[in-house]
């Protein structure tokens, strides 16, 4: 467990933040204004988490993750290593909440990021869903169904609008990356790296 400062695993929690008990914090994780990290939760080293974040029980984050101000990360939620969560992104884990009928742990849907996916700002994942590696969500997307890798998603409910690479970057219609040239095709719905000879 990190305590306030740079102590116990070399991470950094700031004064105004608290973290229960029975939670793991890796090397160099920065937690900063107002968070909040819950018993249970598990957090990979050289994170990044902003002002007013929540993370409950039980939550996974691997390695080099950042999450953005003001996103709860609730209980059924799986961060792979090196997704970014951008500012006010919205988790959820119940498809049929009511304040009177409360489930509890044993009633929450798992909601899967895989690594390198990048969530923007204001989008919302319904939960129970898988968001494939390498997966860009628009700003303001909602996510209500399992999302391939690679993909390009945007609305309300979100669609698939085209491919990003590893870098991120939107994936010309030729398949290449303007950024970094990668090269890339798509087969059976399916996007991989083409092999140059």
């Amino acid at each position: 467990m990190c305590l306030e400062g740079f102590l116990l695993g070399d991470c950094f929690l700031h004064p105004s933040s608290f973290v229960d008990a029975d939670v793991e914090i890796g090397r160099g994780t920065k937690i900063w204004h107002f968070c909040h990290i819950q018993s249970g939760a598990r957090i990979g080293e050289k994170c990044s988490f902003g002002q007013n974040v929540n993370v409950g029980n039980n939550v996974q984050v691997g390695n080099g993750v950042k999450v953005q101000n003001n996103v709860s990360l609730y209980e059924g939620v799986v961060l792979e290593d090196y997704v970014f969560c951008g500012p006010s992104c919205v988790f959820s884990n119940d498809l049929t909440p009511r304040s009177r009928f409360p489930k509890g742990s044993a009633g929450y849907k798992k909601t899967i990021v895989r690594h390198d996916a990048t969530i923007g700002a204001n989008a919302t994942i319904v939960c129970g869903h898988t968001i494939g590696e390498y997966a860009t969500i628009a700003a303001g997307a909602v996510v209500a169904k399992d999302v391939p890798p690679h993909a390009l998603m945007a609305g309300v409910p979100a669609t698939q609008i085209g491919w990003v690479c590893e870098c991120g970057q939107v994936l010309d219609r030729k398949m290449v990356c303007p950024d970094c040239g990668k090269e890339y095709r798509v087969n059976k719905g399916v996007l991989s790296e083409r092999e140059i000879l």
